[in-house]
């Protein structure tokens, strides 16, 4: 007997940080997969696992920060391959890197990366990554040892060892990121990567070339001071996952810490920024 799936259409405003809390939050609870829409993100949870009360505790649907509405569809059987295939679009990133599912053709790109990444952040749809890759692309790389923290699916991670950098830390606090950075890690058969599971505690006496950090505004203030204290002398740090608007606060953290700013990126409202220590 096949099971039954309530799936939850959520639409989201603003929709790509609203979704990333949301899918975050859901996570913890029986939803197990995950499929972004148009306007936002449709979640399914197993009908025998669902309760009256099951987002009574989802903090973001009731935070001034977002507008979120939903419907619930019952289903019979989701095929996840075919919903997942359905919402992924093979990417270019400026002619020189392919971000691609499996089941795509391979092209001539310089860098071709093969991503499956199930419930992780980080296929390079999104502006932010879209723009670290940028960044990684104008760099050599070449031996620097490299932090990919908050690595999502360890697709930048993957993209600078692909460039020459090595050894490379991939840090997720998620467990389910840490399982797909390894596996993702594998499948584009990089030997020079290894992925932990946690936050900037595990980053006692490490020192690196080039630290990316692609997460939000409040968790990059809080860690700053490690990520500097982990740089060498002319080491780069690559930055991303806020707005516009949040860039004095950024500027105001590295500058006053001794980092030197380099270079601003911007897709729509989001940024990226490099600076050198």
């Amino acid at each position: 007997m096949s099971n039954v799936y309530l799936g939850y259409h959520f639409t989201i405003e603003p929709k790509e940080l609203g979704s990333e809390i949301l899918i975050a939050e859901l996570g913890e609870l029986p939803f197990e997969s995950f499929v972004e829409s148009e306007f936002g993100v449709t979640a399914f949870v197993q009908k025998q696992l669902w309760t009256a009360s099951i987002l009574d505790e989802v903090f973001v649907l009731n935070s001034p920060q977002f507008t979120i509405s939903y419907t619930i569809e019952e289903i019979e059987q989701v095929n996840w391959n075919e919903e997942w295939e359905k919402n992924f679009e093979p990417i270019d990133v400026d002619g020189q890197c392919h971000v691609r599912a499996p089941f795509h053709p391979k092209t001539n790109a310089e860098y071709d990366i093969i991503i499956e990444p199930k419930m992780s952040f980080g296929t390079g749809h999104h502006e932010t990554t879209h723009m670290m890759i940028q960044h990684l692309l104008e760099i050599d790389v070449t031996n620097m040892k490299t932090l990919d923290m908050g690595c999502g699916t360890a697709i930048l991670a993957i993209l600078a060892e692909m460039k020459g950098a090595k050894p490379i830390d991939a840090i997720d606090i998620d467990n389910w990121c840490y399982l797909n950075s390894i596996e993702n890690a594998e499948r584009n058969n990089c030997n020079h990567i290894t992925v932990y599971e946690g936050d900037a505690s595990l980053l006692i006496d490490q020192k690196y070339d080039l630290i990316i950090a692609n997460i939000n505004r409040n968790i990059l203030l809080n860690d700053m001071q490690r990520y500097v204290d982990c740089l060498n002398k002319d080491g780069v740090l690559l930055l991303s996952g806020f707005y516009e608007e949040d860039i004095p606060f950024i500027d105001a953290s590295c500058t006053e810490k001794g980092l030197k700013f380099a270079k601003k990126l911007q897709r729509n409202n989001w940024v990226s920024l490099k600076y050198i220590n």
